[in-house]
């Protein structure tokens, strides 16, 4: 039926009908090769947006070799233009260029070596968040009351290993399992008595990346040591082998990478172990004799917190203990001893260094920013406090080469770069790392120059790029670490990767906060931190003495 015309409008005053205009889609006509160019040189933000356009946009814009350039863009070139003489005379980077050669990725080569293919927008965004503190927050529970001594916790490979004198030897994963996938009783050795044994070290082989099995070495009050390992396919502890008792007490640390076992008594005796091979892949009926002791040393100057640490190479072992040093009328500074050996077990020396000064020195150092004339009247001079390490005892140790870390109970960090070579071993001056509102309590160092540090209330996580530490206006202005802080959501503030992508803000955001989880109630049970690649995992304690496993998952 014809639509009638409207008798009180006149033909004149007709709105033309608005032209329709087709634009053609040039770009969809191009290949996934040439489209694939053309991304390349778009931001992050951008890319993501070009995902949400069709199935093909989402495969191309999703490529692993665009991912990959952008990861290396943001987080590897800033890093690999520090370093001395990469730069031209006009300031300019060279050879900096993306590559997929090892050798440009600095210590993050394992990414690009023979045989891994990772998810490269997912590395992109884990390191993102990393960057920014944004994280999930989820609670495991482990311990209904607090254990004596304090229950022993480590974090290898996404597993969380806990040891106390109730439940033993336990593994949980943190996938949101409230209970754990492996537990074993740790028997007494003492003679006639059938009991549980207090355990007060525990150490993980962080250097079995790939196999199947993890090892484990825990220290008794008793003074004797055991080994154990964890399958991973079945979900079961395996006893290995339990060395006799010490005469010089309990084991109050110890470290472990197999076929070496480096441990510190309550007299100070340090011993390094090696069982018989040189094998890491070991299995259980592999460890029946007994480890043959390689070296003992006796000290009469190693103070708490201690820091022990194994690490090899293609000639030789080091074993290491970084402890706190008390020094005269100036306070606390830290100490590091070497003990260098073949790998057939022959010592080639032992030999300590300290980052006490030579000489005193004043415990703020101040510089002028300006010079005064004798023809000019004089000028106030602009004064820079240069921060040197604290000088109060450290509350916890760190120690993973070359950074060694200490935490202290006024708010700060001391950051301090160990130089050890086949000629010389020192202790750089150290710097002071400003941050933290309240006493730290624990702090971590693990591989790749990362760190992470908590408060003893529990309330402040931070997350340290050490590397950053090096610089004093960065140690002084903030610029080193990112806080953590659990906060409720707010969805209308949830930010994209790629909206926050060139971002500077230092402020964190935790997603997907349990509101049943009250941090107010809870307070960090002092001398444990830990993570890896993808979490953090703080040990808390409630109130009435529940303890828990705070985990944040920045993936």
């Amino acid at each position: 039926m014809p639509k009638r015309d409207r008798p009180y409008v006149s033909q004149e005053d007709r709105e033309a009908k608005r032209a329709r205009h087709s634009h053609r889609d040039r770009l969809s006509t191009l290949s996934d090769e040439l489209i694939l160019r053309v991304l390349s040189h778009l931001p992050v933000s951008t890319l993501i947006l070009c995902q949400r356009l069709s199935r093909r946009f989402n495969d191309v814009a999703g490529d692993s070799q665009l991912w990959k350039s952008a990861y290396y863009n943001r987080f590897v070139r800033p890093r690999a233009s520090r370093i001395p003489g990469i730069r031209e005379d006009n300031g300019l980077v060279r050879n900096l260029t993306y590559s997929s050669r090892a050798s440009k990725w600095l210590d993050e080569s394992y990414l690009v070596s023979e045989g891994q293919n990772p998810n490269w927008k997912r590395q992109y965004k884990l390191r993102h968040n990393w960057s920014r503190g944004s994280c999930d927050v989820s609670e495991v529970q482990v311990a209904e009351r607090p254990s004596i001594p304090p229950l022993l916790v480590r974090l290898h490979a996404g597993i969380v290993f806990t040891a106390d004198s109730t439940a033993g030897l336990r593994a949980w994963t943190l996938g949101g399992e409230q209970e754990p996938i492996a537990t074993i009783r740790l028997i007494s050795t003492e003679e006639g008595h059938s009991g549980s044994c207090a355990p007060t070290s525990l150490a993980v082989d962080v250097h079995n990346h790939g196999r199947e099995s993890i090892e484990v070495a825990v220290g008794f009050i008793d003074g004797h040591f055991s080994t154990y390992i964890l399958r991973r396919h079945t979900h079961t502890f395996a006893h290995q082998y339990t060395h006799p008792p010490s005469s010089n007490g309990m084991i109050s640390a110890i470290a472990y990478t197999l076929p070496y076992i480096l441990t510190m008594t309550e007299a100070q005796r340090l011993s390094l172990y090696c069982f018989k091979g040189k094998s890491s892949r070991r299995t259980v009926e592999d460890i029946t004799d007994p480890p043959r002791l390689l070296s003992s040393l006796h000290s009469y100057t190693v103070w708490p917190p201690l820091s022990l640490s194994l690490r090899g190479s293609s000639d030789h072992i080091t074993a290491s203990i970084a402890y706190a040093l008390p020094t005269y009328l100036s306070g606390w500074s830290v100490g590091l001893q070497e003990l260098r050996l073949t790998l057939q077990g022959d010592v080639l020396e032992s030999r300590l260094a300290s980052a006490v000064d030579q000489g005193f020195h004043p415990l703020y150092r101040f510089s002028s920013s300006s010079t005064s004339s004798p023809s000019k009247p004089k000028q106030r001079r602009r004064t820079q406090i240069e921060p040197l390490p604290s000088s109060t005892k450290p509350t916890s140790l760190s120690y993973s080469h070359p950074y060694l870390l200490a935490s202290h109970p006024d708010n700060t960090l001391s950051l301090y770069m160990v130089n050890s070579t086949d000629e010389t071993l020192s202790i750089g001056g150290g710097r002071r790392l400003w941050g933290h509102t309240t006493s730290v309590s624990g702090a971590h160092v693990g591989d790749r120059g990362k760190a992470v540090s908590v408060s003893s209330r529990g309330n402040e996580l931070r997350v340290w790029e050490l590397e950053r530490g090096l610089s004093k206006r960065r140690a002084t202005t903030g610029e080193v670490s990112v806080e953590v802080r659990p906060e409720p959501r707010d969805d209308a503030l949830v930010e994209d990767v790629d909206e926050v992508s060139q971002s500077g803000t230092k402020r964190s955001t935790v997603r997907g906060f349990a509101h049943e989880l009250n941090m107010a109630e809870l307070a960090v049970t002092p001398g444990w931190v830990g993570f890896d690649e993808e979490k953090v995992v703080v040990l808390r304690e409630r109130g009435l003495g529940t303890q828990a496993l705070v985990v944040y998952d920045f993936t």
